[in-house]
């Protein structure tokens, strides 16, 4: 191969790359076969989505004289759990968390032009070299069930396997407010009490991230909400989170929101002009008639802004109901914050899911996470090789990965 048929895989250099990693993100729609597709702007930083990471990398690959970008792989590492085990104090029995260093492949692009020439390739083992030298045990990445090329790629070229199929769920931001439900009282809690919540209630859940007091104290956190039923706490009253799970209500609901607006923006394209109209006549007739509450469809053929919701949980026989009005609160912030949708990922047998609004059309139903064991170690503690445990209930969506 001459010279100029060289692919070259190094470190993304912002003062010389970010022209040409935009340029093949231009060429790259993402979406799923058939279906609209959205295009991603990354706001001018094409490393942003990692950058909240604890440790992140990002990689570029360019061939020929000229040295052109034909592609670019994003990447992290953190500490997440694993698994669970019983303690041996007798007394309290209580399941602590595993951990593992595990790491994550994202933004993984080739320039259409220069497929089929082993570049995606080059790049997920170059990432996979760097994840090894810092320690990571675990390698996963999430794409669509129906990208067969990237499938393919990661489970019979780099030896990952299928783990985990959660479903990704998208509402639009209409026009209106939505109403919350009067027997339902909604507090903000302070980083610290969020912090205590999951730690004492959600640190088993698979992929929470020993560094939560880092998500919950990032700028782009705009807070962490609980719902509970009126008249049991207000937000002058709140006892504090170790009090409150001391002896929770029958039924209470949490989640947290990421403002990913301030990291990129989304586009759908694709849609015919006739879709496009009669969006547009939702919108106005909306606007015209705000006491129906219409399902209007927001302005999503031009660059919007999302809120992401992640740390949902809750207990109780109206969990789900609480966790609706959560989710009608989260509307309204991003209402208020110019948003065009709300979009949250859950295992696909989360219970509370069922209290999640969502438009069919703009979700994913089946959303695919695979993962490869990097290195053998089955120090004390392990919970054996992870890659081969069944699914639990829940799964803990970090934001910074979104």
């Amino acid at each position: 191969m001459g010279a100029e048929g060289v692919v070259v895989v190094r470190e993304f250099d912002p003062k010389k790359d970010v022209v040409g990693v935009e340029e093949v993100e231009r060429r790259c729609e993402v979406g799923p076969s058939g279906k609209l597709s959205l295009f991603t702007d990354l706001l001018g930083d094409p490393i942003c989505r990692v950058r909240h990471s604890p440790a992140f990398l990002m990689l570029v690959a360019e061939m020929g004289m000229e040295k052109e970008i034909v592609g670019m792989i994003r990447g992290c590492i953190k500490t997440v759990t694993c698994g669970r085990k019983l303690t041996r104090n007798a007394k309290s029995n209580k399941p602590v968390p595993v951990y593992t260093k595990l790491a994550y492949i994202l933004g993984l692009r080739v320039s259409p032009s220069h497929r089929r020439m082993g570049i995606g390739l080059k790049l997920v083992r170059r990432m996979e070299e760097w994840f090894r030298e810092n320690g990571a045990e675990y390698s996963y990445m999430a794409t669509d069930n129906d990208n067969l090329a990237s499938v393919k790629l990661f489970t019979d070229k780099c030896g990952y396997a299928k783990f985990r199929t959660p479903c990704i769920l998208v509402n639009p931001v209409f026009a209106h407010r939505v109403r919350l439900p009067d027997r339902v009282t909604v507090i903000q809690l302070a980083p610290s009490d969020a912090e205590v919540l999951y730690r004492r209630r959600f640190s088993t859940t698979e992929f929470f991230p020993r560094d939560i007091d880092s998500v919950l104290n990032n700028k782009l956190s705009l807070g962490t909400f609980l719902a509970v039923p009126r008249g049991t706490y207000s937000v002058q009253n709140f006892p504090g989170s170790d009090r409150f799970l001391d002896n929770p209500p029958e039924s209470w609901a949490v989640l947290s929101v990421w403002n990913s607006k301030d990291v990129f923006t989304l586009e759908v394209r694709g849609a015919s002009r006739v879709k496009r109209a009669l969006a547009k006549t939702t919108r106005i007739v909306d606007r015209a008639l705000p006491w129906l509450q219409l399902p209007s469809v927001p302005e999503l053929f031009r660059p919007f802004g999302l809120h992401f919701l992640y740390g949902l949980g809750g207990e109780g026989p109206r969990a789900v109901k609480m966790v609706k009005a959560l989710c009608g609160y989260a509307h309204n912030l991003a209402k208020a914050r110019g948003c065009g949708v709300v979009a949250t990922e859950v295992s696909s047998c989360e219970p509370l899911r069922l209290g999640i609004p969502h438009w069919k059309k703009l979700s994913c139903a089946e959303d695919l996470w695979c993962i490869k064991r990097l290195w053998e170690d089955y120090s004390d503690g392990s919970v054996g090789d992870w890659t081969k445990s069944p699914p639990g209930w829940s799964i803990f969506v970090d934001p910074r990965e979104v």
